[in-house]
């Protein structure tokens, strides 16, 4: 555990939910993790015990939060799941905090399966749906020309973010044609009204930055935070720039959207989508706004002491050897910092006639 760990505190030490199985981390709330073929090794998502209206009846069941990547492997945990863990009770809707493989991947399978309702943000929603149906999405000749500009330029690199058009598509290959939209500050009914499964109010929190309308859930009177990916309790939540919009300005997007959970109690139980439960969420906010902030600070010092590109800016916002698939990550993180910058009119950003792009630090 890192110095920054020992600031919060983890209510269920290093306990960790085994393959196909569930822990209950609140009353009615459950447990599960889905592995990830990544070195993000794996994803949590989360069972809410749930009853419903249906054609005048009340059904009880579940409402699913997040579903994991569309794999074999995870359609099989979730199949043990489905047959042991549920009390024989059945998915009544799935919510999908983001549109991010590891997030939607097998929501059409889950809500076909169970005849369930998908909900998730409208934009969220429709960007995937894209990206299932584009296979450049990720990949192409539009992603290779981004990275080329920002410093990867070897024909072997340029080749295989040409070849992974199907990245997406892979991982997500379809998502529900219908959808039910969840909008900022809505609030979500879910539970028994019991003891064992209170009926709580969830209020939807948007975030950007790290997706394009991400929403988290946050239960007031419990106090607790199902943070998807917005807030961490380890790593830094991905901010990239993408080929789609080349001159976003992510970060502060995503810092902006993180302040809002300051208004949660710093006691929250908060349930993210990678890691373990903690508590401690005004206290991993201002370390992120403090992670981030050296990064901006040691970039700048870097970028006057000569202009540089994003593959150059790597190497001084990540102190780790990384493969190739980190790279790319890597590097639309470096250009979310250097926007960041530029934005705030401290760097210039200078583009040659081969398209080459580096960042300069503004003379006064």
């Amino acid at each position: 555990m890192n110095l920054l760990e020992q600031q919060l505190n983890y209510p269920f030490n290093d306990t960790l939910v085994g393959p196909g199985q569930t822990l209950e981390v609140a009353p009615g709330i459950k447990w599960v993790r889905m592995p990830l073929p990544f070195a993000l090794d794996h994803i949590n998502l989360w069972l809410l015990k749930d009853a419903i209206m249906q054609q005048g009846e009340l059904i009880t069941g579940w409402t699913l939060i997040d579903c994991g990547i569309h794999q074999d492997k995870v359609k099989a945990l979730w199949e043990q799941i489905f047959a042991h863990e549920l009390e024989g009770l059945p998915i009544l809707r799935v919510i999908v905090t983001h549109m991010h493989p590891d997030h939607i991947g097998l929501a059409d399978w889950i809500c076909q399966l169970f005849n369930a309702p998908l909900l998730m943000s409208g934009l969220d929603y429709h960007v995937a749906r894209l990206a299932c149906q584009d296979q450049t999405s990720f990949g192409g000749d539009g992603a290779a020309l981004f990275f080329y500009q920002h410093g990867i330029v070897s024909a072997q690199d340029t080749e295989k973010i040409k070849a992974r058009v199907h990245y997406y598509s892979s991982l997500v290959p379809s998502v529900p044609k219908q959808y039910q939209r969840l909008l900022d500050g809505q609030n979500i009914s879910i539970g028994l009204g019991t003891e064992q499964s209170p009926r709580r109010s969830w209020k939807l929190i948007s975030g950007f930055g790290h997706a394009p309308e991400h929403m988290a859930l946050y239960c007031e009177i419990s106090q607790i935070l199902i943070s998807g990916d917005m807030v961490l309790p380890r790593i830094s939540t991905n901010v990239s720039v993408y080929d789609s919009e080349p001159l976003a300005n992510p970060l502060a997007l995503f810092l902006d959207s993180i302040d809002l959970f300051r208004a949660c109690a710093d006691s929250t139980l908060t349930l993210p989508s990678h890691g373990k439960p903690f508590i401690g969420l005004v206290t991993r906010i201002q370390q992120l706004h403090d992670h981030h902030q050296e990064r901006l600070d040691e970039l700048l010092v870097a970028c006057q002491l000569k202009p540089l590109n994003a593959v150059e800016a790597i190497a001084v916002l990540f102190k780790r050897k990384l493969d190739f698939h980190q790279t790319t990550f890597a590097l639309g993180e470096a250009v979310a910092h250097l926007h960041y910058l530029w934005h705030k009119g401290v760097l210039e950003r200078q583009q040659d006639a081969a398209g080459n792009i580096r960042f300069a630090a503004v003379t006064k």
